[in-house]
């Protein structure tokens, strides 16, 4: 069963589609990159598959589970337990440290203090970050500030991670760094990914390169 899935996917603003009859699976552990020019729907697709907006037609689905007929409440949690986020901006909360940043998806769903500290404590390690634990986002640098939100992502141990330009704020060796540990994190936790990107260096990381052009899937 795919992780993530899109079948007949479709949504419009207005009378215009921005995405019309997107079909598309993602394996457990498969890296999938989405590429296309400005304004073809790329982030839209993200968001239908993240739950964060409604198709006006077809089925996104994740392990399984049409997100379109789910309560709020429903949705709401499955998007916390199921699906990790990273953005272009990073968006780490400016008044908790490095650490604390990445405990709160744990916190968020309850779990005790010592799981998230320990949690936290793991994942900061795995991105080369422990001894800025205790630094606030304002005195990091942009390359350490994607590094945890990548850890903050995989805090809940998600099914699948999307990425919207995860590198496209970084310089290049940052962007380097950030795209091994991508790589790395996510074949280690066997997470499936959808990024979508502009660069063919991040694609490279990726088992599957799709395309999409006026809110089509091309080949």
């Amino acid at each position: 069963m795919a992780v993530l899935e899109a079948r007949g996917l479709g949504k419009k603003y207005g009378e215009g589609w921005v995405l019309r009859g997107i079909d598309l699976a993602v394996e457990a552990g498969e890296r999938v990159a989405l590429l296309g020019p400005s304004g073809c729907g790329k982030t839209t697709l993200l968001n239908l598959l993240g739950g964060l907006d409604r198709a006006d037609e077809g089925e996104a689905r994740v392990e399984g589970r049409g997100l379109g007929a789910l309560p709020a409440a429903d949705l709401a949690r499955l998007r916390r337990e199921r699906l990790g986020t990273v953005f272009q901006f990073f968006h780490l909360i400016p008044t908790l440290n490095a650490k604390e940043n990445i405990e709160l998806p744990l916190q968020l769903l309850g779990r005790p203090f010592s799981e998230c500290a320990a949690r936290a404590s793991a994942l900061i390690a795995s991105v080369g970050l422990s001894h800025r634990a205790d630094a606030w986002p304002s005195e990091l640098s942009g390359g350490e500030m994607q590094r945890v939100a990548v850890a903050r992502a995989l805090a809940a141990e998600p099914a699948a991670l999307l990425a919207d330009e995860p590198t496209g704020n970084l310089d290049r060796a940052s962007g380097e760094t950030v795209l091994r540990l991508l790589a790395d994190l996510t074949e280690r936790h066997h997470t499936a990914l959808l990024m979508v990107t502009h660069s063919e260096a991040a694609a490279a990381i990726c088992h599957r390169v799709l395309r999409l052009r006026d809110g089509r899937l091309v080949p």
